[in-house]
């Protein structure tokens, strides 16, 4: 499962965007695309989504099982 830090520099990457053109583009600070790709802990979730959106994704709570069940399941197909 990726982290947050690196779904989005992927993304923004494959999109061809620096991430001042991506934050302009979301409609947020350069600051707030630079807090997500460094894996700052204290971010506004209301612009994590905001940024998320851009790619057809949001924040939603996952259980801890299900997590570690799809980290077990990715290591059996490696």
């Amino acid at each position: 499962m990726k982290s947050l830090k690196t779904f989005l520099k992927e993304k923004r990457k494959l999109a061809g965007l620096t991430q001042l053109e991506f934050a302009e583009r979301a409609g947020v600070a350069l600051t707030v695309i630079r807090k997500i790709e460094q894996g700052k802990e204290n971010l506004n979730v209301e612009k994590v989504n905001h940024v998320l959106s851009m790619f057809g994704h949001s924040l939603a709570p996952v259980a801890n099982k299900d997590i570690e069940k799809k980290q077990h399941k990715d290591d059996e197909n490696c």
